[in-house]
């Protein structure tokens, strides 16, 4: 018997003493507060992993200068050899540092993705508002404006330096193939036709809008003198939007499927039409060079040929690799085996790849477009055909995750390099002075009075056709226009193209000031990337919640506690089965209520319908008694009596089996019976009124819960066997 005062087990005599729940609530006598802090640095090896990168970025130091040393030495030798002797030592020494220089080019995506772990939990524990991508950014760009600060430059700063110079058309071809297969893949097709018209409307009209307009603030409000081609390809770069930190955002506060489209829909079609205007006007820019084979003087009629070609080119390449990934898919069938899982995700991934570079490449067509409509081509017709549908998902997850790390990292080390370098002059010091820094914040501002004022525009279109939208979707769907990912790597294109290209030009001054507009170009790009990662995805929550999108509805709160409830019961249930083993029957409540937290809120009778429960789905030969002897006092209300000793131990065990006929013979059967015949020429009034007002959107609310889980059922069947998934369902 427990000595405790209240305590529930007080009136039982199965114990002298006092009771181990009692026990557990006495206060632990902690000698200081300091301790604690020591624990945690000890628990998390925090002190470690400082200690670890220290001398990490020793060694890189370490190694460079050895190396250095070795040169110099092997050098020094090499000269007091034969002219002969020492060419041959020199050209050596070249090629060993060549290729040293080669494997460098290992460490930098490597040690940004090994930094992308301890960001991601860093944020998801602390500071879960900021994106994940900004802060890759901004290490990104610490890395590169040390570049040319730090002498000499150690391993790490090496690797970074070669991948700052890599050619732009090869960034394209890595990151964007990736990063907007999943985007695709994992559109709502239903919703996603649904509403094509707007979306098309979002991708083309508005995107060329925004690039016009963003232009001719480059052309008449900053001072640079950049010509007009120039400044279609700025507008053209920033008109590409990247959703990936907003629809993280949206999936986790439970905004409308409608907005989820619209943001995700707008983002991928207006990605492939951004890149179809760089595209056009990049080659008209590039032909400013004067260089043979380098650009190309585009009119408007060659201009509007040259878009349906690269848009619809696009689509038509993608539609085709799409067909043959589900013909690969389809035929890869045995479910029960590991390798052909694998086999068709390496299909996916290589479908991927070989879409965009077929169409970017060699059809000189839209890449991106060809991407989007391989997705959504296997979304529609092949995702019933994966015998493993999350590998698929977690494999795609893992590439963009990978893939959004290391270019933004990039991107910043880029634009850490441009900021900081001394290099790039006009006469009047570094490139980005004070007054950049100005036009920057300036161009922030207009940028987002140009998204806003494109939407509202084509609003009264958007409004009517497809699946609709109202003011509130529309606002928000102005602010969280984010750029990133796409927008970075079209700039980081052109600058290295650039580079390219005009280390064929003979004036340097001329060399010089491509060179130092492209550079701007990117310095902006990454400023604007930079501002709407920290302050516009920031705060998308707290406007999101403002203008009321996720407030929950009284049927969402209805369907949310029924469910509830449904998981309460049938957690209950599991816990009576659990009570029949004998390993279990020790088990202190206490501790139950501890770790389960609904526990708390448990009653007498619900726990006594959950042992009843149990033993009506369970068969007669195969049911065993549940010990609750244990459970029964946690439960006591003041007001409530004490059961018998019979109810104690399961209810109802004396209850005799009555016979089905007895059952269909009674009263009660007898009464239902006649009141269903009674009221059957009056069922389609019982079923549903037609004459009855509802409210459209409760209505409509309740048929998008019911289409989800209805998909849900229908995927889980198809993950136990029980449906065929080899169907175009």
């Amino acid at each position: 018997m427990c000595l405790k005062k209240n305590c529930p087990l007080s009136n039982l005599g199965n114990s002298d003493g006092i009771c181990c729940s009692c026990e557990r609530k006495k206060p632990q006598n902690h000698k200081g507060a300091h301790k604690s802090y020591r624990d945690f640095i000890v628990r998390t090896n925090i002190d470690l992993i400082v200690i670890a990168f220290f001398i990490a970025w020793l060694h890189a130091d370490t190694v460079r200068a050895s190396e250095t040393s070795t040169m110099a030495v092997d050098g020094g030798s090499g000269e007091r050899e034969s002219d002969i002797d020492s060419l041959e030592v020199e050209a050596g020494h070249d090629a060993a540092e060549e290729e040293i220089e080669t494997a460098y080019a290992v460490l930098f995506p490597w040690f940004i993705e090994i930094i992308g772990v301890f960001v991601y939990y860093a944020l998801s524990r602390w500071c879960h508002q900021i994106p994940f991508t900004a802060i890759m950014f901004l290490i990104g760009f610490c890395i590169g404006f040390c570049v040319d600060r730090v002498k000499p430059r150690n391993i790490l700063l090496e690797s970074s330096y070669i991948w700052t110079n890599i050619e732009g058309e090869l960034i394209i071809l890595i990151f964007l193939p990736g990063l907007l297969y999943l985007d695709s893949f994992n559109i709502d097709i239903h919703l996603f036709l649904q509403s094509f018209l707007q979306l098309v409307v979002f991708a083309f009209p508005m995107v060329l809008g925004g690039t016009a307009l963003t232009a001719l603030v480059a052309y008449y409000i900053f001072p640079y003198g950049w010509s007009f081609d120039l400044c279609m390809t700025f507008g053209s770069i920033l008109s590409a939007t990247d959703p990936v930190a907003v629809a993280v955002l949206l999936n986790e506060l439970g905004a409308p499927p409608r907005l989820k489209m619209h943001i995700s829909g707008e983002s991928l079609m207006n990605d492939g039409s951004a890149v179809v205007f760089y595209t056009i006007f990049s080659s008209r820019f590039f032909y400013e060079f004067g260089l043979d084979g380098i650009g190309e003087e585009i009119g408007w009629g060659k201009g509007f040929a040259l878009f349906f070609r690269l848009a619809f080119g696009g689509a038509a390449i993608g539609l085709a690799f799409g067909i043959g990934t589900v013909f690969i898919l389809f035929h890869l069938d045995r479910r029960l085996s590991g390798e052909d899982s694998v086999i068709q995700v390496v299909t996916t991934i290589s479908a991927a790849y070989l879409s965009f570079f077929t169409s970017e490449i060699l059809a000189h067509c839209s890449g991106i477009i060809a991407v989007l409509f391989c997705g959504v081509t296997v979304k529609a017709f092949g995702e019933t055909l994966l015998n493993n549908l999350q590998l698929t998902h977690h494999f795609w997850e893992i590439t963009e995750h990978l893939l959004n790390a290391l270019l933004f990292a990039l991107g910043g080390s880029v634009w850490g390099e441009i900021i900081g370098d001394q290099t790039y002059t006009e006469g009047q010091g570094r490139l980005f002075a004070r007054q950049d820094w100005g036009y920057l914040a300036l161009l922030y501002v207009l940028l987002m009075v140009i998204r806003m004022f494109l939407i509202y525009s084509f609003y009264p279109i958007t409004k009517r056709i497809g699946i609709g939208t109202n003011w509130k979707e529309s606002l928000f769907a102005a602010y969280g226009g984010l750029r990133g990912a796409v927008g970075i790597a079209l700039a980081l294109s052109l600058h290295a193209e650039t580079i390219h290209f005009t280390s064929s030009i003979p004036n340097e001054s001329a060399q010089m000031s491509f060179r130092t507009s492209t550079a701007k170009v990117f310095g902006f790009t990454g400023g604007i990337a930079f501002l709407t990662l920290f302050i516009n995805a920031t705060t998308c929550g707290p406007l999101l919640i403002k203008l009321g999108l996720v407030t929950p509805t009284e049927t969402r709160k209805k369907v949310l506690e029924n469910y509830r409830q449904h998981m309460i019961q049938f957690t209950l249930v599991e816990y009576v089965k659990l009570m029949t083993e004998d390993r279990f029957q020790t088990v202190d409540f206490m501790v139950m209520k501890e770790h389960i937290p609904f526990f708390n809120e448990i009653t007498y009778d619900k726990f006594m319908i959950a042992v009843q429960k149990y033993k009506d789905i369970t068969p007669s030969k195969g049911y065993l008694e549940p010990s609750i002897e244990h459970v029964i006092p946690y439960l006591y209300e003041p007001e409530t009596s004490h059961p018998s000793n019979d109810e104690k131990v399961s209810p109802g065990l004396n209850e005799t089996i009555t016979d089905r006929r007895s059952i269909l013979k009674s009263s009660t059967r007898r009464d239902s019976v006649a009141n269903i015949r009674k009221n059957r020429r009056r069922r389609v009034a019982t079923v549903y009124d037609l004459n009855e007002v509802f409210d459209e959107k409760e209505v409509r609310e309740e048929r998008m819960i019911f289409v989800h889980i209805l998909r849900a059922t229908y995927h889980r069947l198809i993950e136990h066997g029980e449906l065929d998934s080899r169907g175009f369902m």
